[in-house]
């Protein structure tokens, strides 16, 4: 073990066991986001998001604006597993949607 001053650590103190690793990437929060496209009309757009997230028609409708006024709205957020999923579904919906960590 180094002491705190005026030393650094050796590699064997800073290097982290990969199944650690893998837990601290998981618990990081991921967002997903949707992307403005020409192709799919708002009222769609809106109906996905209540369908598939159960947003409130309000709510659902102010993130559809959002996408098509500002090119872009993050529709929702967690474990990078479950934003995957998200990812996945609007895919299948036909919307451009992707992810990205939370900084």
């Amino acid at each position: 073990m180094s002491s705190a001053q005026g030393s650094t650590l050796s590699r064997e103190e800073t290097d982290l066991d990969p199944e650690f690793s893998q837990l601290l990437s998981a618990a990081r929060p991921y967002q997903v986001v949707v992307w403005n496209d020409p192709v799919n009309l708002m009222t769609y757009v809106s109906w996905v998001f209540r369908s598939y997230f159960g947003h409130s028609k309000a709510r659902a409708e102010q993130l559809m604006m959002q996408v098509h006024q500002k090119g872009r709205a993050v529709v929702s957020h967690g474990p990078r597993e479950k934003a995957e999923q998200d990812v996945t579904a609007m895919h299948q919906y036909g919307l451009q949607a992707t992810l990205e960590e939370v900084e």
